[in-house]
């Protein structure tokens, strides 16, 4: 797995979170009634999803800091599950002054986290800080394509990409000896044990459909595995 220096997943995180700050002062009413790229989920489910997780995750650190440990959700996933459902219907000015705030909290969080404290435990699935990091970047990319504001799957960096399919190959179905290779062949994953298959495309496409989201571009490697559950 690629080891993720805790400087520049800071800088990951600064700079996704200004990307996101960007998109509030645009939002409107009817960009928030319309369909996400997630099932079932409009845009106001997703910047809602976001507002909480990037929260929830920040209380992590927080509490972190403090030699201390605690749940991610109070009342775990039905209190988040509930929360969504009670703030997407928000105005656009409503959800966008909440999310602002959200962004503030959960900056000021992660900038409080020194060089020697990556390694402070937490409660999220029994890691690190650096562990519940690295969750909050994937959230925040990865929840920011699926809004359809603008930035989507196509504009995830490479470190992103690369992070992701370390991650996600834990969906790889058993029986099967997946490897991925980037369209021009300069990089290359293989995991799991099997029946092999060898699927080719753009590294972000890789990564989206790894991530459980429809590639820009078509991926060589027809027809492709069927992926577990998220991880």
């Amino acid at each position: 797995m690629t080891a993720i220096d805790p400087a520049d997943l800071r800088a990951a995180l600064d700079a996704g979170q200004t990307r996101l700050r960007g998109l509030l002062p645009d939002l409107t009413w009817d960009a928030l009634r319309a369909p996400s790229a997630l099932p079932g989920w409009t845009r106001g489910h997703v910047l809602t999803h976001i507002e909480g997780v990037g929260l929830a995750l920040a209380r992590q650190a927080r509490y972190a800091l403090r030699g201390k440990l605690i749940e991610v959700y109070d009342g775990g996933r039905a209190t988040r599950d509930a929360a969504i459902e009670a703030g997407h219907g928000r105005s656009a000015p409503q959800l966008a002054a909440a999310l602002g705030s959200a962004l503030d909290e959960i900056e000021a969080s992660w900038s409080a986290v020194g060089p020697a404290d990556w390694d402070r435990p937490v409660s999220y699935r029994d890691g690190t800080l650096l562990i519940a990091g690295l969750a909050w970047w994937r959230e925040l990319e990865i929840h920011t394509a699926d809004a359809l504001l603008g930035p989507g799957t196509d504009d995830w960096s490479p470190d992103l990409c690369a992070h992701l399919i370390d991650q996600l190959s834990a969906r790889i179905p058993d029986g099967v000896r997946l490897t991925l290779t980037t369209a021009d062949g300069a990089l290359q994953w293989t995991s799991g044990s099997g029946r092999p298959v060898a699927v080719q495309g753009r590294l972000t496409d890789l990564a989206a459909w790894l991530a459980g989201r429809i590639p820009i571009h078509p991926l060589t490697g027809d027809p492709l595995p069927e992926l577990g559950s998220w991880p």
